[in-house]
């Protein structure tokens, strides 16, 4: 089954209790949260304080992903603030083995996120050890932008791969996931997408996230 994930990074913040609300009666299935500091990545959005408040307002798992420096000095705070799942970049972190089991120990799923100029190479010692892979499908830091057509063919490398090596790992893909691109980004392989200005700049969350998993799941 396709999982929808909507990124409250396009949601209205000045109505985010409601959002929230609407985005769990429309269907969807996680929440994904970006946090971005300033440094990794050309924007800064929230901590744990707000990802707290989030977890005690859904009864949605918390797909929390962490797009900054040094993850390690903040891991503790985000599964404390109710992260479900925690997802580093493999660019961010010196000592990945390290990190993902930290994670895992602490009782969250644990992923890790490849930027568009990665290769999925660098998950080759690691892949068996998490359960979410992002495959960054638009340069990270800001919502709204276009899809790179050239996720399509990393996403199905790297689904072989994990199909190859019986691996339990979802493929989860970040960035301009519309409803006219999603059946070919799962067919590709994916098993998360994450929508955020579409899911939030459609005027009926409940309709858009229903003929999606028709679409995606029959």
């Amino acid at each position: 089954m396709i999982r929808i994930a909507p990124s409250i990074l396009s949601a209205d913040f000045l109505r985010l209790g409601q959002e929230i609300r609407a985005t769990e009666e429309a269907g969807a299935d996680m929440l994904h949260i970006d946090i971005m500091d300033g440094h990794f990545v050309p924007n800064i959005t929230i901590g744990p304080f707000i990802v707290k408040a989030i977890k005690g307002a859904t009864k949605l798992p918390l797909d929390v992903h962490l797009m900054i420096d040094e993850p390690d000095r903040y891991l503790k705070d985000f599964i404390t603030a109710g992260a479900d799942y925690l997802t580093v970049h493999v660019e961010a972190s010196v000592h990945l083995h390290r990190t993902i089991c930290w994670i895992k120990d602490s009782g969250a799923k644990a992923g890790v996120s490849l930027n568009p100029a990665t290769s999925i190479w660098t998950l080759d010692n690691i892949l068996s050890e998490i359960d979410i892979a992002i495959v960054m499908s638009v340069n990270p830091g800001f919502g709204g932008q276009e899809f790179i057509p050239g996720a399509i063919n990393k996403i199905k490398e790297l689904k072989k791969i994990i199909k190859e090596r019986s691996l339990n790992t979802l493929i989860e893909v970040d960035g301009g996931v519309t409803p006219d691109n999603a059946k070919a980004v799962a067919d590709a392989g994916a098993d998360i997408l994450v929508m955020g200005s579409a899911f939030f700049n459609s005027t009926d969350y409940k309709t858009l996230t229903k003929n999606l998993k028709q679409l995606l799941n029959g």
